[in-house]
């Protein structure tokens, strides 16, 4: 009797055992949708949202060129940067009414009111992203893509100061063929990113994206996105 019970106790052992790569598989891929689902549920609920952005282009020597602007969006396009380093002063708006960017600078030269179209030179980022391709929503999009069609690799979780932490090799969001690791960072109570850190697959990084002080409907108007200067009122 005693045996019998030591028997399908191994037997019980055994199968748990061969189970549990499947439960492990099972859990990442619910993690997977719930975390993706709960971004796309709060970024529903956003009407418009303000974050100081901090952007760093790593360089092969190791240093790094910093970027930074107050950056506004009103759903469902309309973008604003006001640009802190470099070019301090500096507006960029998109769309103007040719659905292209309109630059205002500063200082002296602020009567100049010129426009660019989205691939020009002057606005290209190392990245390949485009200033139409910098909203949330679109991140959000990329980053259920990476996390599904798009992942390489295991997707990896981990937690800090209130921070959820996702990793992943993926493809690249913006350069076709080329995979990128990537590191998302997402607010436990807000359920937005509050931060993106891209390094090759071999882990050189590349850039790094981080947004402070993100404010949710914060009631800003479309006048604020107008590019004639005399238009515009200040938010």
């Amino acid at each position: 009797m005693r045996s019998s019970f030591f028997l399908g106790a191994a037997c019980f052992a055994c199968l748990i055992i061969l189970l549990l790569p499947h439960f492990s598989i099972s859990k990442d891929l619910s993690d997977t949708a719930f975390f993706v689902a709960k971004m796309e549920e709060s970024y529903a609920a956003v009407k418009d949202y303000r974050v100081n952005v901090n952007v760093k282009l790593y360089k092969e020597n190791g240093t790094h060129e910093n970027q930074e602007f107050l950056y506004t969006f009103l759903k469902p396009n309309r973008i604003r940067m006001d640009l802190e380093t470099p070019h301090k002063g500096w507006i960029l708006i998109y769309p103007d009414k040719n659905g292209e960017v309109a630059v205002l600078p500063a200082g002296w030269l602020g009567f100049l009111d010129f426009h660019l179209a989205l691939d020009s030179s002057f606005l290209s980022a190392t990245s390949g992203q485009q200033i139409n391709q910098t909203d949330m929503g679109l991140l959000i999009r990329n980053i259920g893509d990476s996390l599904t069609t798009g992942r390489r690799g295991p997707v990896e979780f981990s937690e800090k100061a209130a921070t959820l932490e996702v990793r992943v090799l993926a493809d690249d969001h913006f350069k076709k063929g080329v995979v990128t690791k990537y590191t998302f960072r997402i607010d436990e109570h807000l359920w937005l990113p509050v931060g993106v850190e891209e390094s090759t697959s071999y882990g050189v990084k590349k850039r790094s994206v981080e947004f402070h002080d993100l404010r949710v409907n914060t009631g800003v108007s479309l006048s604020f996105f107008l590019t004639d200067p005399k238009e515009r009122l200040p938010q």
